[in-house]
């Protein structure tokens, strides 16, 4: 009994010792669960519980740039008449260089605009918005270093509200593309120069993935946030907690011009693709079936009840001489699936489409009043945003748009 007694607190003190090496072995499965795909999320744990996401600041923040572009206006000549530029009130600033030889000027002040863009190769090519360099007649990139430079455009896609410029420096800081899945719910900080006050970070989470047909661009598919964004983020960062660029920030929903909570981002696997096919074809190829589609009003609507599928995309007009009149695409067909994909929205079917390769056929299940019909139909490449047919799409790309990416909403 004396020698129980003696082993007893040794006993104790081994069960002890083991109880917290099981706690700190769970702890460590705990965190390797929590732990971002791409990269260990850079938050640090302050007092009070409190959080900072300042880690993933100073990896993002030195590669999101601020971007001024200037355009030059030109004056009619018949307001230079002094009488009818009192009559019309018409005023402006001029230099000594836009005078011609005749005294007279055709040339008013530079107006400037501003945006945000970010370094993602070493090299300097930047991602941006399109409306932000779209009329710019010179663009200016300021780094968070305090360094600037003028960039030259290398591509833009209107389609998608991305393009590409390039500025010639060396040591640039890069922010990477997250490799996972972006999911509702996941922090994420926005990065840019809202209002020209200088570079601002804010924070939020994504509210939703997917969202398109909010007539906007041609090709839609926003991640949304509520990180406020407002004028002047248009191109810059949506980053997650690691540091790693999640999309390029491009429109909010807004009826004061500033910031609702309603924001929206374009992905960074759509800007990766972008970025890619402008750097080695200097332009984005997509596929195109000459269409214009609509959702379809009641889902019940021209369904076979065996088909087993949703509501399918009511076919509104083909384009003469097109892809979808020469593979016998008709006004109100309704497209059930493609490729046995299931065809719920417009946005989805502009999407699917476009991911073609042109010259490549599709496979079409059709609904033509009673009758459901298989066409097979070849993709031509979509024609550049400046043509006036646009592609599957059922309202016009400036619809409701204001200056840097805002719209209204009615």
């Amino acid at each position: 009994m004396r020698r129980v007694m003696m082993l007893l607190p040794w006993f104790l003190l081994v069960a002890v010792v083991a109880y917290f090496w099981q706690l700190q072995e769970g702890w460590k499965k705990h965190t390797e669960t929590v732990t971002v795909q791409n990269q260990p999320p850079l938050v640090l744990q302050g007092s009070g519980a409190a959080f900072s996401y300042s880690a993933a600041v100073k990896v993002a923040a030195p590669a999101v740039v601020n971007i001024y572009t200037t355009q030059k206006v030109r004056v009619h000549p018949l307001l230079q008449d002094p009488m009818l530029r009192r009559f019309f009130e018409f005023h402006q600033g001029r230099s000594d260089q836009d005078n011609s030889s005749d005294g007279s000027s055709n040339k008013s002040p530079e107006p400037t605009s501003l945006g945000s863009g970010v370094i993602v190769t070493a090299d300097g090519y930047i991602l941006t918005n399109n409306h932000v360099v779209a009329k710019a007649d010179k663009i200016v990139v300021a780094l968070h270093d305090g360094r600037r430079a003028q960039a030259k455009v290398v591509g833009t896609d209107p389609d998608s509200d991305l393009a590409v410029i390039k500025v010639d420096l060396t040591g640039l800081p890069v922010l990477p593309f997250r490799k996972s899945t972006t999911e509702v719910g996941d922090i994420v900080l926005a990065i840019g120069n809202p209002f020209g006050v200088g570079q601002t970070v804010t924070h939020g989470i994504i509210s939703a993935t997917g969202r398109s047909g909010l007539g906007i661009n041609a090709y839609e598919d926003f991640i949304q946030t509520d990180a406020a964004i407002n004028p002047g983020n248009s191109g810059g960062a949506l980053v997650d907690v690691s540091g790693s660029l999640v999309g390029i920030n491009t429109a909010i929903f807004s009826r004061s011009g500033g910031s609702m909570g309603i924001g929206f981002a374009i992905p960074a696997n759509l800007a990766q693709q972008v970025l890619t096919d402008i750097i080695q074809s200097g332009k984005v190829t997509r596929g195109w079936l000459g269409i214009e589609v609509r959702n379809q009003a009641d889902p019940a609507d021209d369904l076979v009840a065996s088909s087993g599928t949703s509501a399918g995309v009511k076919i509104v007009g083909t384009q003469k001489g097109g892809p979808a009149e020469k593979g016998g695409l008709k006004a109100n067909d309704t497209i059930i699936d493609l490729n046995g994909t299931p065809i719920t929205t417009a946005g989805q079917l502009i999407q699917l489409v476009a991911l073609q390769k042109p010259n490549t056929q599709i496979k079409l299940n059709v609904k033509r009043g009673d009758q459901t019909l298989k066409l097979t139909i070849n993709v031509a490449e979509r024609p550049p945003a400046t043509a006036k047919n646009d592609d599957d799409q059922n309202n016009d790309d400036d619809a409701g748009q204001l200056p840097f990416g805002l719209f209204g909403g009615q």
